[in-house]
């Protein structure tokens, strides 16, 4: 029963259903969906739930995927990310991206 427990929670991480509340949760894809799932809990959630990114996902891929594949965080969670995980904000595509968008006042 407890080798049953432990390769369940190796498929998927142990992060709480109300990060997903406009998902079919029971049929999350947890590899396909990643870049998504990384930036709703980055977005959304808590230290501990960070944590567990980095636990069921690995730092190196966390970190490549807000890197080079998030495209949008809000500007808090850019600063929250730079400070956790010691990247400059200015690695960020998120943050480059905003940068270049900078709209024009009128």
């Amino acid at each position: 029963m407890k080798q049953h427990i432990l390769s369940k929670n190796a498929r998927q991480p142990n992060l709480h259903k109300r990060l997903f509340w406009d998902w079919q949760f029971d049929e999350i894809d947890w590899q396909e969906a990643y870049r998504s799932i990384i930036a709703r809990v980055i977005e959304r959630g808590t230290k501990e739930e960070w944590e567990e990114l980095v636990r069921f996902y690995g730092k190196t891929k966390v970190i490549n995927a807000l890197k080079h594949e998030i495209k949008y965080l809000p500007d808090y969670a850019i600063e929250d990310v730079s400070g956790y995980f010691g990247i400059k904000k200015e690695e960020l595509v998120c943050y480059t991206r905003k940068q270049l968008r900078q709209g024009h006042w009128l």
